[in-house]
């Protein structure tokens, strides 16, 4: 059966992916997940049937810390996985000061900033536990994400502004050119933006 589990072992069986976790790991830093197309890309490939890996523009590591604000930090910490582990796409965020860029309120933690990412499908993030497992967040489900389907999760619902965004990024990303078996939800208030534009 397809569900939370499955994609956790499904990880968990993936060498370079727990690499990438325990790497994320050393940092120690606080509410520390890695997230977005990390595990989408992976659950993706595996429902396509691809034996070869998507390759990911950028490694999402987000973590929670009000202490630090500067984004100076970030790029410290990704300097920092880029010598740990080279060669790799490095993205680090702190999603304590992430609500500042898109004009909302502040999170209150990681886990509740994932929930605000733009698609169903994407606000997914996973970490390694004390005994090394594969934990996941998944605040909208895992049920959009395994039936292929790319959706606004409700932040994104409830706003012109945002539905707007999501159309524009959904066509940036050109997600289906990549996995064909995928189907994009665009609601008919963002279709309806993106024809008067």
């Amino acid at each position: 059966m397809r569900d939370e589990r499955w994609i956790t072992a499904l990880i968990e069986d993936d060498h370079w992916m727990m690499d990438i976790l325990r790497t994320v790991q050393l940092l120690n830093l606080p509410d520390c997940w890695v997230c977005a197309g990390f595990v989408r890309a992976k659950v993706w490939d595996a429902l396509h049937g691809y034996e070869t890996r998507t390759p990911l523009p950028d490694i999402d590591v987000v973590y929670f810390d009000s202490a630090c604000l500067e984004e100076q930090a970030e790029k410290q910490l990704e300097a920092r996985l880029a010598e740990l582990q080279p060669g790799q796409p490095w993205s680090v965020k702190n999603e304590a000061r992430m609500h500042l860029v898109g004009g909302l309120p502040p999170y209150t933690s990681t886990e509740d900033a994932v929930s605000n990412f733009p698609e169903t499908a994407t606000a997914l993030a996973v970490r390694l536990n004390a005994e090394g497992r594969v934990v996941l967040s998944a605040p909208w489900g895992v049920q959009d994400l395994l039936d292929l389907s790319v959706r606004p999760t409700p932040l994104v619902r409830w706003s012109e502004e945002r539905l707007r965004v999501f159309a524009e990024r959904v066509a940036k990303k050109n997600w289906k050119a990549v996995w064909p078996r995928i189907t994009v939800e665009i609601p008919l208030s963002a279709d309806r933006i993106r024809a008067e534009d």
